[in-house]
Formats: structure tokens, C-alpha cells, sequence
């Protein structure tokens, strides 16, 4: 077990210092803002695995689709390996309804521990639907990441079996779920679609857009404001199927109008995070030349703290922990890449071999 540990984080090391020469001869982004981007990727692949296993497999996923750069595989190997895990526990869980209680009421604890606006939104809308949690936020989201990766779990027909018999539908008509939840709502609408499980996009973007309506932006808390947009992004970038090929700009005409009519708003009233993907829909639509792409570059860009060697917080954070997902937004909107799909079973096979216990490869 040590051996192979060793070996393990052998491999870690050389992810980490792998020198970006695919990386820059295959961007599409100026010069000025490869470098932008650069610093920051120093800055998280230096101690990226110090991250959380969450966080740095959402890094090395995300880089690796927009790279193909191989030194990033180990990650998604992890990836893989702990979703394994995670499904065969709730599997486990499906059959004892105290299991089932208990992972749902840790998750609304989290909630009522905190004064936020977001997190007292999410408290009051799901406490009477503890089986979101298992259901919309984990189950769906596990099952849909494997199938992308072109595999499936042993227990595929009993998940299947639960979330045929959930009331997706009527959270994609509920507005003040879509209050509390737009971002995760948009990926759901998606991921069910790709399991083929239902298609509710038009729906929720229907839902999406009356639950916001523009004209009514300016009495929007800075929050709620960033809920919108947030369901906005992530209604794109789930078609995309997270950076894995480009998306239509006709099949999405409110959004990417908005985007290109209110980017000073945007600009001016959200946090990187957001500004960035933004962007990054704007690109996924293969509009690099909108100047709504430039303006959000230049936003990103000189947000950098240099001395910290990323893009801080709206408070001025500079926890690297913290600040994975806005930084590694910032690289992608600076240093952008064609989508291109995988790592599945086809494009990368030697990847799903062996593969962990509980998972498959799809028929």
C-alpha cells in the first residue's frame, strides 16, 4: 500500500511541474492575457495538492478538457475513484431511510448555521424536501458525471428507478427554488436530459427568465442579482457539457442578449466568479471578437493581485483554498481553449483501466 502510494504521488509531482508548452501553442487568447492567466495557474499548480480532493479534481478535469494536456489525468483518475466511493455509499444509503434523513439533515445544519441571504433561501425552500439533497444535488450530479466519462454503476437501474419517481418537474416551475438554487437547477435541467431522463431546459429557462425578469434588475439584491446570472452561465455551460464543445447561440437567444447588453452592469455589480463565466459563455457561443468577451478580460485581468499571484476575492481574500473556483474561471476566460470532449472511454481508454469497484462501462 505505501509502494503504491508513493508511486501515486510520484505521478502528482510531475503533474505538477509538467512545463505548459501544449497549454500555450494551442490557446486562442492574446498574448497579454495568456500571461494574466499564467500567473495564476503558477500560483494554484505550486500547492494544488494542498486542495481538497473536490477541488483539485475539479481543477485537473476542467484544465484537462480545455488543454488535453496529459499531465492532468491523474486527477481525473482520482475523480473517477471517489465517485465510485460516493455512489456505492448511496446506494448503500437507498436502503436504510434513517441513512437517508441523517445526510440530509447534515446538509441543512450547514444552512442554519449561517445568516446569509443564499443560505436562509436555501433553508426555507428545502427543509420540506430533504430528498433534494440526495436526489438533485448528489445522486444526479454523480450519475451524470460518470456517463460522461462513458461509464455507468452497477446499480444504475435502481438510481434510474429514484429519480424517475422525484417530482423534477415541478422544482423547474418553482420560483423560489429558482431563487435559491438557479445555478444547480440549470445543471440538473441538463444532467437529466443527458441521462435521458426528462427534458425540462426550456422549462426552467422559462422559469428562470419570469422569476427575473430584466426590467426588474435594479430591484435585485446584489445576491439575487447574482443568482440570476449565475442560472444564466450555468445554463450554457452545462450545454456545453462543461467546456466539452461549443454551444449555439440561437438555442439561448435572452441570455447571450443579455450578456452583450449588460456587461457594464454585470461588470459592476458581481463577483469575478460570475464576471468569468460570463465570458466563458460568450466564448463557448464562439464569439471571441464580442466586445463583451474583451470587457470581462480586462475586469478579470486587472483584479490580480500580483503579489499574491491570483484573483482575490470581492472582500479581498486571497485564501487560495477558498478562491479555487474564481481562479480557475480566470484562467480558463483569459487563456481560452477550443472544447473539446472527454476524457471518456473512447478518447482516453487506458484512463478506465482497471476501473474501480462499482463502476462499469456503459453498453
Amino acid at each position: 500500500m505505501l509502494k503504491n502510494r508513493r508511486h501515486f504521488i510520484g505521478t502528482l509531482i510531475v503533474l505538477i511541474i509538467g512545463v505548459g508548452f501544449y497549454w500555450q501553442s494551442q490557446s486562442h487568447a492574446p498574448a497579454s492575457y495568456r500571461s494574466s492567466a499564467d500567473i495564476i495557474k503558477h500560483t494554484y499548480e505550486r500547492d494544488l495538492f494542498t486542495l481538497s480532493a473536490y477541488k483539485k479534481e475539479h481543477y485537473g478535469l476542467r484544465m484537462f478538457r480545455q488543454t488535453q494536456d496529459p499531465k492532468y489525468l491523474p486527477l481525473v483518475r482520482q475523480n473517477i475513484a471517489d465517485i465510485s466511493i460516493k455512489l456505492n455509499q448511496l446506494a448503500s444509503d437507498l436502503t436504510i431511510n434513517q441513512s437517508l434523513d441523517k445526510y440530509a439533515e447534515q446538509r441543512l445544519s450547514e444552512y442554519r448555521q449561517s445568516n446569509g441571504e443564499r443560505s436562509q433561501r436555501r433553508l426555507q425552500v428545502t427543509q420540506d424536501k430533504p430528498e433534494y439533497f440526495y436526489l438533485g444535488l448528489d445522486l444526479l450530479h454523480y450519475m451524470a458525471r460518470i456517463d460522461g466519462y462513458g461509464l455507468q454503476h452497477k446499480d444504475d437501474a435502481l438510481f434510474r428507478q429514484q429519480l424517475k419517481g422525484y417530482p423534477f418537474q415541478a422544482l423547474f416551475t418553482d420560483q423560489e427554488m429558482t431563487k435559491a438554487w438557479a445555478a444547480q437547477l440549470a445543471n440538473q435541467a441538463y444532467w437529466l436530459k443527458q441521462l435521458q431522463l426528462g427534458d425540462y431546459v426550456e422549462l426552467f429557462t422559462q422559469t428562470l427568465q419570469r422569476t427575473y425578469p430584466d426590467k426588474d434588475d435594479r430591484q435585485l439584491t446584489t445576491e439575487q442579482y447574482e443568482n440570476k446570472i449565475y442560472g444564466m452561465t450555468h445554463l450554457i455551460i452545462a450545454d456545453s457539457g462543461y467546456y466539452q464543445r461549443q454551444v449555439n447561440e440561437q438555442d439561448h437567444p435572452w441570455i447571450f442578449a443579455y450578456f452583450k447588453q449588460n456587461i457594464d452592469d454585470i461588470i459592476a455589480n458581481t463577483k469575478q466568479d460570475v464576471i468569468s463565466e460570463v465570458g466563458i459563455s460568450l466564448l463557448l457561443a464562439g464569439l471571441d471578437n464580442d466586445p463583451a468577451v474583451e470587457k470581462a478580460r480586462q475586469a478579470i485581468q486587472h483584479s490580480i493581485d500580483k503579489q499574491a499571484g491570483l484573483v482575490p476575492s470581492a472582500k479581498g481574500s486571497t485564501d487560495y483554498s477558498h478562491g479555487e473556483h474564481r481562479n480557475l474561471l480566470a484562467i480558463l476566460l483569459l487563456d481560452w481553449h477550443t472544447p473539446t470532449p472527454g476524457p471518456n472511454t473512447t478518447t482516453t481508454p487506458d484512463l478506465f483501466t482497471p476501473l474501480p469497484y462499482g463502476l462499469q462501462k456503459k453498453p
